[in-house]
């Protein structure tokens, strides 16, 4: 008697940014974009590891984590490749900057943060004014600009706001 298999299937709401980032590695494979293609593969690798393998869907949220992740590492190496004086490969991660840049919303101007930045403050009530209670003005800030914001321009912006 055959041993019958119990198969597990999880379905995962994929989002739309995941399926741009997996159509546009499967048109680099067709035009033969191996810099894509290896860029496209990465990204795909963390999304996976921070949702699929931790046992959670992969939502938008989740992918633009990852693309700024991977931003982040893109810029140490590309400060490590400068001091190096490896200009080729700084080419190259510029590049792929360029990419994942297109990925990310549209960020927010200063002017459009200071005003978020009010409303925060108007919301934390009078007594929130000093730099001791940056954190929570930048966590409502963050959560308010979900994602749109450079995080090291809020906290400058904060940091000057604030007594």
């Amino acid at each position: 008697m055959p041993r019958s298999l119990d198969f597990v299937i999880i379905v995962v709401a994929m989002a739309n940014l995941y399926d741009k980032i997996y159509n546009d590695m499967k048109d680099a494979m067709k035009a033969k974009d191996q810099q894509k293609v290896l860029l496209l593969r990465g990204l795909i690798a963390s999304v996976k590891n921070a949702t699929v393998n931790a046992g959670k869907e992969i939502t938008d949220e989740a992918v633009l984590a990852a693309v700024k992740k991977n931003l982040k590492e893109l810029d140490q190496s590309a400060d490590s490749f400068n001091k190096a004086g490896r200009d080729f490969e700084v080419g190259k991660i510029n590049v792929d900057r360029r990419y994942l840049m297109e990925l990310l919303p549209k960020q927010m101007s200063e002017e459009e943060l200071k005003a978020v930045i009010g409303e925060v403050l108007f919301e934390l009530g009078p007594g929130l004014h000093t730099k001791k209670e940056m954190g929570k003005v930048m966590k409502g800030v963050m959560a308010k600009t979900k994602g749109a914001a450079d995080g090291k321009l809020v906290s400058k912006l904060v940091a000057s706001v604030l007594v």
